[in-house]
């Protein structure tokens, strides 16, 4: 009796061949594959994404070949909910601009410039210096002079000489590089919706990596 149970057990297994066997593995890991690539996509678009800079417009904050991480989700979160996203004065950010026809550039680029106009200011730049009129400084203050990104980089001369309001979306943004820095002074203010993301570390070079 103990030897019929014990076959009777056995002949009830089925076996797997190894040609099944072998499909069975190779889905599980195009499986795998694939929800690590749409993991990642959806980190790069809507949490986080590496950049590295190209050109010396952000010097001597940013240099070229800096790798940087660009953080997205408050901009995400605007998307949610439908808000506006709108970054501090002095921030750096991304954003995307198509309108680089004075900057000897075509098609779509993403930028990083340095936030110096906000919704609803006036914008005045005159002798090198740029003033901003907001509600709480009817009489203008320079942000150059008093935002922390001047006390560790000194900001150059200001060229070009000119006065934009800004409406309730947009932002005025430039390099810290003045003189060599294709902007807002060229292209003109940018709106909240072209924002990419804002910088928040600086990872390589190493013995120079910075919180932002």
């Amino acid at each position: 009796m103990i030897f019929k149970s014990r076959k009777n057990k056995l002949e009830g297994q089925a076996l797997q061949s190894p040609k099944n066997s072998r499909w069975h593995d190779v889905l599980s890991l195009a499986g795998v594959i694939l929800l690590a690539l749409v993991f990642a996509l959806l980190i790069t678009t809507y949490v986080f994404r590496s950049y590295a800079v190209d050109g010396p417009s952000m010097e001597p904050t940013l240099q070229n070949q800096d790798k940087l991480i660009i953080w997205k989700v408050p901009r995400t979160w605007a998307m949610i909910t439908g808000h506006q996203y709108v970054p501090k004065r002095g921030d750096i950010i991304v954003f995307n601009e198509s309108n680089l026809t004075e900057c000897e550039q075509t098609g779509t680029k993403q930028l990083i410039k340095r936030v110096i106009g906000l919704p609803g200011d006036k914008v005045v730049i005159k002798n090198g210096v740029v003033t901003i009129f907001d509600a709480k400084h009817p009489h203008g203050f320079q942000p150059d002079a008093v935002l922390a990104y001047n006390k560790t980089h000194f900001i150059p001369y200001t060229n070009h000489n000119e006065t934009v309001q800004l409406n309730s979306h947009q932002l005025f943004v430039m390099g810290d590089n003045r003189p060599v820095s294709c902007d807002s002074r060229i292209f003109g203010p940018i709106n909240t919706s072209q924002i990419v993301g804002q910088l928040v570390l600086r990872i390589l070079p190493i013995n120079d990596t910075k919180l932002f």
